[in-house]
């Protein structure tokens, strides 16, 4: 007769350690037998993959987008729970700073002082209740059990007492007590879960485009939705046409073409790595504002003949293969330079259907790319390392990870990038300056310090040659000479452009020492 805690042969198992344990339930150990046993608390897998996904955010600064496939993958998730789980995360990132505002306020202890778990525990609760069609008993509940399972009983309880007094009140309740005596920037910070720099650079973006300060308050909620899931469809290589029908056919998922980029397949749901087209390299994930950027770049005037196209920054090569496609019909030929090894082979893979050697593939500083090759190229394009603020609905998490003191660094290496670019094309060539943030400092005040006392150089209206290749001719893009897109506006990242010619020898000869866009720019 077999007793507990012996296997088969007669030798007593070795306890189990709870720490490793892989199982639904918690384990805890008998300290007088040492066995192991497991609670009766069962673990919600969508809930558990997606409190991980948090603690790495949290604790290793990862981003949620790269850490939470494979969560999903290891937990063999289905499609719904997945999506549940997609959506605690990201809802939960977003809203952090409201929540821990509504914790404050019903807490007896500062929310720094306590555990890291446990608020993340609260926050999770909060956003289902307040955010998702969770019934308030099953978002306790869950809760209670996650934090049982993954902390203790002690935790647990003030889980359970926070959330039920959540419960009594509905989201404008909470948004007005925790924005009480606030105004302004200081207001909307709290109430949309901004740091209150951000808010205050989104505001100065906003106006110097021309833009009503009072459209803030629509662009943060804009900034805090999710966002769909864009394809582009590379030039010669298969139309948004046939890579629609191949999503709608597959995917399961409604489908719409762009309104900006005629490469633009926009999908209601679906995971487009499933897609053929996407494995082959036929087409990539990649925002409508990101495609735009690219085919403005393609589309500006240059004169001579054109001969080869550089990608500076080409990491992770969406933009690259763009341009390849573009390029090739124009019998064109694409450098993609990247600093970054890994990114580099992701540049390739990007670019793998290209296989008619047009894009060659170097790996080295931006920074040094004009000294060693000066005047190279016809067209070049600068989609230099940003903050990041322009794509928030697809990294939440940015917010809670930048700090207005990061600039310096970052704009220091954004003008640099832009100098070698410029030294790189040739006299009558054009020059894309872009980043995925409106940050006046990573936008204006880069493009005008860089130009500054520079007669041999234009600034271009980016937005007029963007209105004479958008499919909807009709689309407001705002004034020139710089193109700033808009997630509130235009249903895109916040992707900024400049378009920067350099003039040839006989217009530096005949040219005003200062021309009237150069004195724009200035002021």
């Amino acid at each position: 007769m077999k007793h507990p805690g012996t296997s088969s042969g007669g030798k007593p198992r070795t306890p189990r350690n709870p720490a490793k344990s892989t199982g639904t339930g918690r384990n805890f150990r008998n300290s007088r037998t040492g066995y192991a046993y497991r609670s009766k608390t069962r673990r919600d897998p969508a809930r558990d993959v997606a409190f991980q996904a948090l603690r790495r955010v949290d604790q290793d600064h990862a981003y949620a987008n790269l850490v939470l496939p494979g969560l999903i993958e290891r937990a063999r998730l289905h499609r719904r729970d997945a999506a549940f789980a997609t959506e605690l995360v990201y809802g939960t990132l977003r809203l952090q700073g409201r929540y821990d505002a509504i914790i404050g306020l019903l807490s007896d202890r500062d929310i720094a002082a306590l555990d890291s778990e446990l608020v993340t525990v609260l926050r999770m609760g909060i956003h289902q209740i307040l955010q998702m069609r969770v019934e308030d008993y099953a978002a306790v509940d869950t809760m209670v059990d996650l934090a049982r399972d993954r902390l203790s009983a002690g935790p647990a309880g003030m889980v359970n007492a926070v959330l039920r007094k959540v419960t009594e009140h509905d989201l404008s309740y909470w948004l007005d007590a925790i924005t009480s005596g606030l105004t302004g920037e200081k207001a909307l910070s709290r109430a949309f879960s901004y740091p209150e720099w951000i808010v205050w650079a989104l505001r100065d973006a906003l106006v110097a485009t021309g833009r009503d300060a009072g459209e803030l308050p629509g662009l943060l909620h804009a900034q805090n939705r999710p966002a769909y899931v864009t394809l582009c469809a590379r030039p010669g290589l298969i139309s948004a046409d046939e890579l629609a029908t191949a999503a709608e056919t597959y995917l399961d998922a409604d489908t719409r073409l762009g309104e900006l980029s005629d490469c633009a397949v926009v999908l209601s749901g679906g995971d487009p790595r499933r897609l053929r087209a996407v494995e082959r390299g036929l087409a990539g994930v990649e925002d409508e504002g990101s495609q735009l950027v690219a085919k403005v770049l393609a589309a500006a005037p240059v004169t001579g003949v054109e001969r080869t196209w550089v990608d500076l920054c080409a990491g992770p090569g969406g933009k690259t293969a763009l341009l390849a496609g573009l390029a090739r019909s124009r019998d064109v030929s694409v450098i993609a330079n990247e600093v970054s090894p890994h990114r580099a082979e992701l540049v390739r893979d990007s670019t793998k259907a290209f296989t008619d050697q047009i894009v060659q593939v170097l790996q080295g500083d931006g920074r040094d790319f004009g000294g060693l090759h000066p005047g190279k190229a016809d067209r070049v394009l600068v989609d230099a390392p940003c903050s990041g603020l322009g794509s928030l609905r697809r990294r939440p998490e940015a917010r809670w990870n930048k700090s207005a003191t990061d600039l310096k660094d970052l704009t220091a290496l954004q003008q640099d990038l832009l100098r070698s670019a410029l030294e790189t094309v040739k006299p009558g060539g054009v020059v894309g300056y872009a980043t995925c943030s409106p940050h006046l400092a990573e936008t204006r005040q880069v493009v005008e310090t860089t130009v500054k006392n520079r007669a041999d150089l234009r600034v271009l209206d980016a937005p007029a040659v963007a209105r004479e290749i958008i499919v909807n001719s009709e689309h407001d893009l705002g004034p020139g000479p710089y193109l700033q897109l808009w997630p509130d506006r235009d249903g895109t990242d916040a992707m900024f452009l400049a378009l920067i010619q350099k003039k040839s020898p006989t217009e530096e000869a005949i040219a005003p020492k200062q021309s009237e866009t150069d004195l724009e720019i200035r002021q």
